[in-house]
């Protein structure tokens, strides 16, 4: 039998926020990703959407994590 792997959570975060979060993401229909893809590229809470190449987000992951 394998040991199964403890997750680590960003803080305030646990597992059963995460399931939560990927329940809504999982059951949102597709007009309603486009309202809030919409909705994000319209706000304005010091917030930047980039486009990035797929391969570097684990780069970009652990940039941002080092701050």
């Amino acid at each position: 039998m394998t040991k199964k792997k403890k997750q680590n959570y960003p803080v305030g975060w646990d597992e059963e926020r995460v399931r939560k979060l990927a329940e809504h993401y999982d059951n949102q229909t597709e007009d309603e990703q486009v309202a809030e893809h919409e909705a994000a590229m319209h706000a304005e809470a010091n917030q930047t959407i980039m486009v990035v190449p797929t391969e570097l987000v684990p780069e970009i992951v652990k940039l941002i994590n080092k701050n």
